[in-house]
């Protein structure tokens, strides 16, 4: 069990976002509510048509949003890294969850109960134009996925999809290799294609030298090119 003023030195700075708009008695109130969650490995935080009940904050690790389509193919459709919120849209849409989430790898979670989340929000307007503004840029971002998706060929829309995973997760220590390591499945469902077109549509990449791929380890060599291939493909 972690001390209370450790624990509060996590929310403050994890939750800086949100800590910094908040009164000294809403913070105690956050941190009187506020559990730290550890997921394995592909454990399901919430499932689609749960209860939503939890305000998410992803403290260490990467998390996936995902829904299952016709024949059970996934599609993902976002993923989130730290610090990012997630799991209240559908409690502030009064609906059930459309959506499943899950940790893409071993990861540590924070949860505060939406209920607070509320009474927070009924008294705090900055707290309110906070969710505003984090359900409008997410909102703007989803229309811009679903044209990239549908409109782009199977070059731009994998090239999109690496990119994205540049901008989430960045690159390890050698500033060459995404800081993430995908299934040929993942990469995908990311890219709303079947997993042999996903393979192919790597392997040409590898044999333009844009790219390596070394099992799940993705080593960009022509960021450039990659980016070209995005936004003309």
């Amino acid at each position: 069990m972690l001390k209370k003023s450790t624990l509060e030195d996590i929310i403050s700075k994890d939750l800086a976002a949100i800590w910094a708009i908040l009164t000294p008695d809403e913070r105690r109130l956050v941190a009187d509510n506020f559990h730290i969650h550890n997921f394995k490995k592909n454990q399901i935080i919430y499932a689609e048509k749960d209860s939503p009940r939890y305000l998410w904050c992803l403290l260490k690790g990467k998390v996936k949003l995902s829904k299952d389509g016709m024949g059970g193919r996934q599609q993902i459709l976002r993923l989130y890294r730290p610090i990012q919120y997630f799991g209240y849209r559908a409690f502030f849409a009064n609906e059930p969850y459309v959506s499943s989430a899950s940790a893409f790898e071993a990861s540590t979670l924070g949860a505060i109960p939406m209920s607070l989340v509320k009474e927070l929000i009924d008294q705090n307007r900055k707290l309110a134009w906070f969710f505003i503004n984090e359900l409008s840029k997410n909102l703007g971002g989803s229309d811009a996925k679903i044209v990239n998706l549908t409109q782009k060929h199977i070059r731009g829309r994998l090239a999109d999809a690496i990119i994205a995973l540049v901008d989430n997760y960045g690159y390890e220590d050698d500033g060459e290799t995404l800081k993430i390591y995908m299934a040929r499945e993942d990469l995908a469902n990311l890219s709303n294609m079947t997993t042999s077109n996903a393979i192919r549509t790597l392997s040409s990449f590898c044999q333009e030298h844009i790219l390596t791929v070394d099992g799940r380890r993705i080593k960009i060599l022509n960021p450039e090119a990659l980016r070209n291939i995005s936004k003309f493909g």
